[in-house]
């Protein structure tokens, strides 16, 4: 795909097809710019990916992406449940657990 530019102010600024400016990447994924004046609950500092990390491995916390692995088992695990042949004594357990409750 060819990219457009266009001069606004004296800078190129990339545009799309319709001539509006296309947003700017504001770094997210590799700078600290999204960690500006942050911090944790109890106050600390955490203004930074490093002080981010060692807070985090200080107080035993972790992010979800560290579950990634374990969520990608359990669906495994789901869906062979699910995908099991049904037990043929089920209805009868629950008419059971039914009926007990309804004695109460």
């Amino acid at each position: 795909m060819r990219r457009r530019y266009v001069q606004i102010d004296g800078e190129l600024v990339e545009v799309d097809r319709a001539g509006r400016a296309l947003p700017v990447d504001s770094g997210a994924l590799w700078g600290d710019r999204g960690y500006a004046g942050l911090r944790a609950t109890d106050g600390t500092p955490i203004d930074s990916r490093t002080k981010h990390r060692e807070y985090m491995r200080m107080h035993g916390l972790t992010t979800a992406d560290d579950f990634t692995d374990e969520w990608r088992a359990a669906a495994a695990r789901r869906e062979a449940f699910y995908r099991r042949a049904a037990d043929p004594e089920r209805p009868g357990e629950i008419a059971h657990a039914i009926a007990r409750l309804e004695r109460r």
